[in-house]
This record gives C-alpha cells, sequence and structure tokens, in this order.
C-alpha cells in the first residue's frame, strides 16, 4: 500500500495549546484511520518544553517536513506560522486542503 504523507498545519500557541493540540492530534487520528502518514508540528510543543526553541527554528525545520510531503491539510484558525507554511507549499507546488 502507498501512503501519502501529510503535513497537518494549524494553530498550536494561540489561543490555548493545549485545546490545538488536542484538536489536531484527532485530525491527524482521522487521517491516519484513512490511510495517510501524517506529519503533526503540534507534538513538537513538548519538545520545545524540554528544549526550547525560537519560532524560526521550528519553521525551518517544518519546511523541511513540508518539502517531503504529498499535501498539506490546514485546519482552520488563527495562525501567521501556518500560514507561512501553505504559503511555502504553494510555492513549492504541493496541493492545500
Amino acid at each position: 500500500m502507498l501512503m501519502k504523507y501529510v503535513y497537518l498545519a494549524g494553530p498550536i500557541s494561540k489561543p490555548v495549546p493545549q485545546h490545538n493540540v488536542h484538536r489536531a492530534v484527532a485530525a491527524a487520528d482521522e487521517l491516519l484511520a484513512h490511510g495517510y502518514a501524517v506529519f503533526l508540528p503540534h507534538l513538537s510543543v513538548l519538545w520545545d518544553m524540554i528544549s526550547p526553541k525560537d519560532v524560526e527554528a521550528w519553521l525551518t525545520l517544518d519546511f523541511a517536513w513540508i518539502e517531503r510531503c504529498d499535501v498539506l491539510v490546514r485546519l482552520p484558525g488563527e495562525s501567521t506560522g501556518s500560514d507561512r507554511e501553505v504559503a511555502f507549499a504553494r510555492e513549492h507546488g504541493i496541493p492545500v486542503y
């Protein structure tokens, strides 16, 4: 079975990180149940708690993953970082849903 790789973009820090992570994990579970391999940047919240990075460092890592994905799925909500991820995907010919 050939899996499609999905980058799941969406708000992380605002308004409430825990709610955003919970919502993103639920969306990732749904995609996984339909056979997609999901990259979930929201899990970096734990990494950042242990070893903090600035936003640009996280976005650099995110862009590297986006380049390797087949599609980007954008969750609703205000997020400058997610908006930049969407723009990056489009610039690189990666479909955005």
